[in-house]
């Protein structure tokens, strides 16, 4: 059994468009150092915000750099999500479950890169309609009561069919790698980051017969919000969108994925041994 999809390299990786973590300023002497081992490499860097905007430097650079942790690598897939470039995320944290590349591996992982001795894992995202608005999603939307007090109702349809009503403080959409996010601390199951499908898992829901459920990604999926109250949506627990009384949001799989940079070596089921620890005495 293959665990990993033999998906096409780089064509070109000549050159790098590297986003920092925002609002960490220590970054930028690391950020220095990190990109005289890219230059020693033959990489030519752009540094968003320096050298060009956001978007020009998608169009300027044959594949994006993150420097920070997965908050900041997938900001950055989404916002690039229009330009389908491969990401690889310098991880300057503790071990991430995307950012996988350490500040002491760089230049040996590099020679490896130019030998084409590394994979890019492409990940599903979700689009949402949200009103007139389409936004996408790298690791879930949170529909959720906009006050403290009361419960959140949603209707919920797949491919037109009504198959349940929720009724409690939200319900989470997730994908496969969004599964170990949100998700999980809401006892939804952990599943395997290239899997195309839905994780539905509904948030301290008001009935004990209301549980997670896994649908294929070819579902389309509609939530309403039947309550007179308003609720929220919430895009990667960052981007927040109303939702009035019978408003109604569309979900289904994205067009394109999320394409990642990693290390031949890097094993998902390792990851989780360290961040879950599982297997641990």
């Amino acid at each position: 059994m293959t665990i990993y999809k033999n998906n096409a390299l780089l064509e070109n990786k000549n050159s790098a468009g590297f986003i920092l973590k925002p609002d960490s300023p220590e970054i930028k002497e690391i950020f220095k150092q990190i990109k005289e081992i890219f230059l020693r490499n033959g990489i030519t860097v752009y540094l968003e915000g320096v050298d060009y905007p956001f978007d020009q430097l998608c169009q300027k650079s044959d594949f994006l750099v993150t420097l920070g942790g997965d908050g900041t690598l997938i900001s950055v897939a989404r916002r690039a999500f229009a330009y389908q470039k491969a990401v690889m995320g310098i991880n300057l944290g503790s071990l991430g479950f995307l950012t996988d590349i350490m500040p002491n591996e760089i230049n040996s992982f590099l020679r490896k890169f130019h030998e084409n001795q590394y994979r890019i894992d492409h990940r599903m995202m979700i689009e949402a309609t949200i009103g007139e608005q389409k936004v996408v999603a790298f690791n879930d939307i949170v529909i959720s009561r906009k006050n403290v007090t009361g419960m959140i109702h949603l209707k919920a349809k797949v491919n037109d069919f009504l198959f349940n009503k929720y009724n409690g403080d939200g319900l989470i959409v997730s994908t496969p790698t969004g599964s170990t996010a949100y998700n999980l601390s809401c006892n939804g199951p952990v599943v395997y980051p290239l899997t195309d499908a839905f994780i539905v898992t509904p948030i301290s829901p008001h009935s004990l017969t209301q549980r997670p459920l896994v649908l294929p990604a070819d579902f389309q999926i509609t939530l309403e919000n039947i309550h007179h109250e308003d609720a929220v949506a919430i895009i990667d627990g960052h981007d927040t969108y109303d939702l009035k009384p019978n408003d109604t949001i569309f979900i289904q799989i994205a067009s394109s994925k999320a394409k990642l940079i990693h290390r031949l070596e890097r094993n998902y089921f390792e990851v989780l041994n360290k961040k879950l620890q599982w297997g641990a005495n």
